[in-house]
C-alpha cells in the first residue's frame, strides 16, 4: 500500500506538451497559432533537431544540452517541458521529477509539474521521508490554491484540459488527504480523500486510506468498513496488498461486531457498488458489551442457578441502565432465597476465598479467580465471634455466614454472621515450626 503509481501522474502532462511544442516559428516567421519565435537560425535548427528525435532518451539529453547551450532561449520552458515528457516515456521517474522541479522552480504556476512533484513527494513520504512529506505537504495546499485559477495552456483542447485538472485536482487532494492522515487528523484526511476518490473512484491508495481515517476516528465512522472493503476489490490480484488491507479492516470489523460474521459478503457487495450504501453504518451490530451480557444472563437463566461469579457479574452492572437494575434486582432476589429458611437465616459458605486484609472482627477477600489474580477485594466478611488468630493475608479460607449487601462500583459484598469453618495456608504462607522435645543424653 505504500506504492504510488506514478505513471499516471507523469503521462497526464503528454498531452499539453506535446500540443505546446510541435512547432515553434522559424526566424521572421510569423505563424498566428503560435505567439513564440526564435530569431537565431542555429538555435532554431537545434530545437528542432532535438524535437524531432523519435528515441524518448536521445530526446531528453538533446532537449537539456538544447538548455544548457541557450539558458535564455524563448522556448525554454517548452524544452524543459518536451524533456519531462520524454524521460517519463523513458521510465526515468527520477529524472521527471528533477525536471518537473526545475520546471515549478522557474514557473510556480505550472500545475502538472506541481502535481508530478507531489506525487512523488508523497511516495517518498510513504516510505517514511519527513522532508518529502513536509515538502509533499506545502506543494498539495499550493496546487489547490492555484487549481481554481489555473488557465488552458495554449494548443490543448478544452476535453483534454478539463480531463488534465481533474486529474490534477485528484493528486492535491490525495496528497493533502495523506498529510492530514498522518498528522491524525482524520476529519480533514477524509474531507480530501473523499474529494479525491469522487474524481477517481479506483484510486486504491486514496480509497484504503480514507478507510483508515475513517476506521481510526473516535468514534469510529464504519463506512471506513466499506471503503476497506473496496480497498480489496481494487487491489484485484496483487495478494500482498489483499492480505495488508485485509489484516487491518477485518481487524476492526472483529472489534466493533466480535466475530467476522458477514464480512466476507460486505466485500462481495462492495465489487459492484460505487459508494457505501445508505444504510450501510447501521446493518453493521455491535457485539454485546458487558451490560448486554449483563442482561442477557439473567434472561436465559434462572437466576438461581447461575455461578457466584455469574451473580457478582451481573450485580455490578446494576448501574447501566433500567434493564441492568432489574435483572440485578432478580439476582439479589434469588440470593436472598437461597437464605431464608422460613423466617431462619442459612449460610452460605464460600470455599477457597483469598484474604486481602483481616483483622480480629473483619476479613477483606477475593471471591472471583479474576480478583483473586488482581489481589482485589470484593467481599467483607463482618465475623460473628472475633477470631484470636485472623487469618494471613494470601491466605486461602472457607468462610460461612449471610450476604446483606452489595456495592456495585467498586463491587463488594457485604457478609454477616461470618465464621471461619477452616484455613487453608496460601502460597508464600510459611509453617510454623515443629518443636520436638530436646534428647535426653544416654547415662
Amino acid at each position: 500500500m505504500k506504492k504510488v503509481l506514478v505513471t499516471f501522474v507523469l503521462a497526464l502532462t503528454t498531452t499539453a506538451i506535446m500540443a505546446q511544442g510541435s512547432t515553434s516559428s522559424q526566424p521572421g516567421q510569423e505563424q498566428a497559432t503560435n505567439k513564440k519565435q526564435i530569431q537565431d537560425p542555429a538555435e532554431y535548427n537545434a530545437y528542432i533537431a532535438a524535437l524531432n528525435i523519435q528515441d524518448p532518451t536521445q530526446k531528453a539529453a538533446a532537449m537539456m544540452a538544447f538548455i544548457n547551450q541557450y539558458p535564455k532561449s524563448i522556448v525554454r520552458m517548452d524544452a524543459l517541458q518536451q524533456a519531462m515528457a520524454a524521460y517519463q516515456a523513458a521510465n526515468n521517474a527520477a529524472k521527471v521529477a528533477e525536471t518537473a522541479r526545475t520546471i515549478i522552480q522557474e514557473d510556480p504556476t505550472a500545475l502538472p509539474a506541481r502535481a508530478i512533484v507531489t506525487a512523488v513527494e508523497r511516495a517518498q513520504a510513504t516510505g517514511g521521508d519527513a522532508n518529502a512529506l513536509k515538502q509533499s505537504c506545502d506543494d498539495a495546499q499550493k496546487g489547490l490554491q492555484a487549481l481554481p485559477t489555473w488557465t488552458k495552456p495554449e494548443g490543448v483542447e478544452q476535453p483534454d484540459f478539463e480531463k488534465q485538472k481533474k486529474q490534477i485536482a485528484d493528486i492535491f487532494y490525495g496528497a493533502a488527504g495523506f498529510c492530514a492522515l498522518q498528522n491524525k487528523d482524520y476529519a480533514g484526511a477524509k474531507n480530501n480523500y473523499l474529494k479525491a476518490i469522487e474524481l477517481d473512484p479506483n484510486n486504491l491508495q486514496d480509497v484504503y486510506q480514507l478507510a483508515i481515517s475513517d476506521l481510526e476516528s473516535n468514534p469510529m465512522d464504519l463506512n471506513g468498513l466499506w471503503y476497506g472493503a473496496k480497498a480489496i476489490n481494487l487491489a484485484g490480484n496483487n495478494a500482498q496488498v489483499v492480505q495488508g488491507v485485509s489484516a487491518y479492516v477485518k481487524a476492526k470489523y472483529k472489534a466493533y461486531t466480535g466475530n467476522y460474521d458477514g464480512w466476507d459478503q460486505i466485500v462481495a457487495a462492495a465489487a459492484t457498488q460505487s459508494a457505501p450504501p445508505q444504510n450501510f453504518a447501521s446493518s453493521i451490530k455491535p457485539k454485546p458489551t458487558p451490560c448486554d451480557i449483563a442482561v442477557d444472563a439473567v434472561k436465559q437463566n434462572d437466576p438461581g442457578t447461575l455461578s457466584f461469579s455469574d451473580w457478582e457479574f451481573v450485580l455490578s452492572h446494576a448501574n447501566c441502565s433500567p434493564a441492568n437494575k432489574a435483572a440485578a434486582d432478580k439476582v439479589w432476589e434469588a440470593i436472598l432465597a437461597k437464605q431464608k429458611n422460613g423466617d431462619a437465616d442459612v449460610k452460605l459458605k464460600l470455599p477457597a476465598v483469598l484474604v486481602i486484609s483481616a483483622t480480629k472482627d473483619t476479613i477483606q477477600a477475593a471471591i472471583t479467580e479474576e480478583n483473586q489474580q488482581a489481589k482485589k477485594a470484593d467481599l467483607t466478611v463482618l465475623l460473628e465471634k472475633p477470631t484470636l488468630h485472623p487469618p494471613a493475608p494470601g491466605s486461602t479460607v472457607d468462610v460461612v455466614g449471610v450476604l446483606t449487601a452489595y456495592k456495585p462500583e467498586p463491587f463488594m459484598f457485604t457478609m454477616e454472621k461470618g465464621d471461619l469453618p477452616s484455613a487453608k495456608p496460601g502460597p508464600g504462607t510459611k509453617k510454623p515450626p515443629v518443636h520436638r522435645p530436646a534428647a535426653r543424653k544416654r547415662p
